[in-house]
């Protein structure tokens, strides 16, 4: 099965925290991100996505059905964000848009096998796999993606 995991793009400041808009910068995060996950996501994918405003708003960009699903609030944990991807028996791949601190604690639990705190920055995915070899599965990072990175190759100055 495949993760996929997309942080929220760049959100303003304020209260109450699940209404809070993406900035113009995180409009501009969401639709890099949103380009490069529609030329590489499968046409299978489940599309999953909490209810607060940033990640609707993320998602959007996408251009794709997606489902909204009340377990990937923020502040949910990361066993309600796996058993709403039926990780790790889904059939086909699984994006989700979501928030940290969750989305850093799944990635940290099923790559490094330890409970950890990591942090996902705004606007990139990570996008976990699992390889079967006989009888043994492992969990790995397929990729990390960040949305400015996805301008294309950077300009060094002429030497």
């Amino acid at each position: 099965m495949d993760l996929i995991l997309w942080r929220h793009a760049e959100a303003e400041l304020g209260e109450p925290d699940e209404g809070r808009a993406l900035t113009p910068k995180g409009h501009k995060q969401a639709a890099k991100m949103a380009e490069w996950l529609d030329r590489n996501l499968p046409e299978s994918c489940r599309i999953l996505v909490s209810p607060a405003t940033r990640t609707l708003q993320t998602v959007e960009a996408l251009k794709r059905k997606y489902k909204v699903v009340a377990d990937l609030a923020p502040n949910m944990s990361a066993d309600d964000l796996l058993r709403a991807a039926n990780w790790p028996d889904s059939r086909e791949p699984v994006l989700i848009v979501g928030h940290q601190p969750t989305l850093g604690q799944v990635a940290a639990r099923l790559i490094s096998g330890q409970p950890q705190e990591w942090s996902l920055r705004k606007g990139n995915v990570w996008w976990i796999a699992q390889r079967e070899r006989g009888d043994v599965t492992t969990n790995y990072l397929k990729a990390v993606v960040a949305p400015e990175l996805l301008n294309g190759p950077a300009k060094h100055p002429s030497r």
